[in-house]
């Protein structure tokens, strides 16, 4: 495990500061006007006798208006200029390339492995879109990982989670992660079980819904057993869709929403969770992963690369990915490192691009935004307490790094804080300043275009609702009193609140 806590001693230096979310802070990117302005166009609509302006276009600007189809989700932004098109285009190739292990003819697609989940990354993102859990017991799923980590057993363990040097410590034989797959004379680390229990749930009006709760395990283990407190938990890849429009969201716009003491005593209490940026060594807030964990797209990019395909960057240089000390055989095979082009598997420009391509897929356009039903289902959604967490819209940065995602009104459906779920969708697994019980808001943007995209309507972090009404009827913790409203909705009211999120 030397090889992961080794990172920097440079990081070893650095305090970490918690965010307070009581701590004054206002946009330093516009002027006093401007945030008056920007101040009445994000604040709560009272009115839901029609759509509000702009309420089609949920990713600003840069909004697709092509045809809904299984490629709704791999469209560029609109405000991506010609000369741009260019790296989007070359980010979208090596999306899809399928990586092979070294030494191979084909040079510049070496480094597969040796332990991998996938051979791309659309492998796991199908047409950009989400992942869902294997089909029966023995099923596997390359859109599905098994995340593994273990507890501090010692003081400068525990200091090195305090300092936020690690997010968490992997299980110190297997790694990070699960890996399912390996190149030929290497056996893979084992293979992911899983069973469903069922839960009833009745809802107003005597439907009876028949949740499924998995129970996860671990078949075939190829160098013994995992460490006796191993924590596991299972994450599907979410959907890309607007990515650079969440990075563009102004660091006040998260804070002002955060209330970890509940002082305003409304049973939400939202919190940042601060993570290291792996290029500055600083404190930032992270944005992305479903326990928001990852401070940016292109570490987000970086760290997939490295344990889901086990190709090395130049923000993840390990050639071996998520293969630990213990595991000698599988460290002593060759790197697809070409010399003439870079010291990593994957040099420079290729993961810039591969960010590119991620930071600018388009959010589809609403659709039926003016649709009695819809409008009904959206007073709903705010009525029963839904939009406390689900944060409908804001105005991005006018200091965004790229320039078309700057001063855009997006509606992403999203507060981007940690939340208390409940024991319901507590995975037990800590990571950074969330809690086994603590996610991430998920935006719900294109959540309706699942089927249409992936052909399922899987949802939550590993998968389980099987629709939008289970994935509702999963929320506990803080979002319990607005789940437990729309259990006692009638049963037209609820349609319409489904019909709703399907037109997100």
């Amino acid at each position: 495990m030397l090889h992961v806590i080794a990172l920097s001693w440079l990081l070893l230096l650095l305090p970490a500061v918690p965010l307070r979310a009581d701590t004054p802070m206002a946009r330093d990117d516009l002027t006093e006007q401007e945030a008056a302005r920007v101040a009445a166009v994000i604040a709560t609509t009272v009115d839901f006798s029609g759509p509000e302006k702009y309420e089609r276009m949920a990713g600003g600007a840069g909004t697709s208006l092509e045809p809904v189809d299984r490629n709704a989700f791999s469209h560029p932004s609109a405000t991506l200029p010609a000369g741009k098109r260019q790296d989007f285009a070359l980010g979208n190739g090596l999306f899809q390339k399928l990586w092979v292990s070294a030494p191979s003819s084909t040079q510049a697609s070496d480094g597969l492995g040796p332990l991998y989940n996938a051979r791309s990354c659309r492998r796991c993102h199908v047409n950009d879109g989400r992942g869902r859990p294997p089909e029966g017991p023995d099923g596997k799923s390359a859109s599905m990982v098994l995340r593994l980590s273990v507890p501090p057993r010692t003081a400068e363990e525990e200091d090195l989670l305090r300092r936020k040097v690690l997010l968490r410590f992997p299980e110190p034989t297997y790694g990070g992660q699960l890996q399912e797959r390996a190149l030929p004379g290497l056996n893979p680390e084992g293979r992911m079980t899983v069973s469903y229990e069922t839960v009833a749930v009745e809802l107003n009006g005597g439907e009876v819904i028949r949740l499924w709760r998995p129970v996860y395990d671990i078949a075939d283990l190829a160098h013994g057993p995992m460490r006796d407190d191993v924590m596991i938990s299972p994450r599907i890849a979410p959907p890309m869709i607007g990515l650079g429009l969440l990075e563009a969201i102004h660091l006040a716009d998260i804070v002002s929403k955060a209330d970890p003491a509940d002082r305003d005593g409304d049973g939400i209490s939202g919190r940042v969770s601060m993570v290291r940026d792996k290029t500055s060594g600083e404190l930032v807030p992270g944005r992305f992963g479903w326990k928001a964990s990852t401070a940016g797209i292109a570490q987000q990019s970086a760290e997939a690369f490295s344990a889901d395909i086990g190709i090395s960057t130049p923000m993840m240089p390990d050639p071996h990915g998520d293969c630990t000390e213990t595991q000698t055989d599988c460290r002593t095979l060759q790197s697809g490192a070409q010399k003439r082009l870079g010291d990593t598997e994957a040099p420079d420009p290729i993961l810039d691009l591969v960010a590119f391509y991620a930071g600018n897929l388009a959010v589809p356009a609403r659709r039926d935004v003016g649709d009695p039903e819809v409008l009904s289902g959206k007073e709903l959604f705010h009525q029963a307490g839904c939009a406390a967490c689900h944060t409908p819209k804001y105005v991005t940065s006018r200091g965004a790094a790229q320039p078309e995602h700057r001063f855009q009104l997006i509606w992403p459906y999203t507060d981007m804080l940690l939340h208390d779920m409940g024991e319901g969708l507590s995975d037990g697994r800590p990571v950074g300043d969330a809690s086994g019980a603590e996610w991430r808001t998920a935006p719900l943007w294109g959540i309706g275009l699942t089927e249409t995209v992936n052909g399922h309507t899987n949802f939550l972090h590993d998968g389980r609702a099987r629709s939008l009404i289970e994935a509702i009827l999963w929320h506990g913790g803080e979002a319990q009193s607005a789940r437990d409203r729309f259990t006692a909705m009638p049963p037209g009211d609820r349609r319409n609140l489904i019909r709703f999120l399907e037109s997100l």
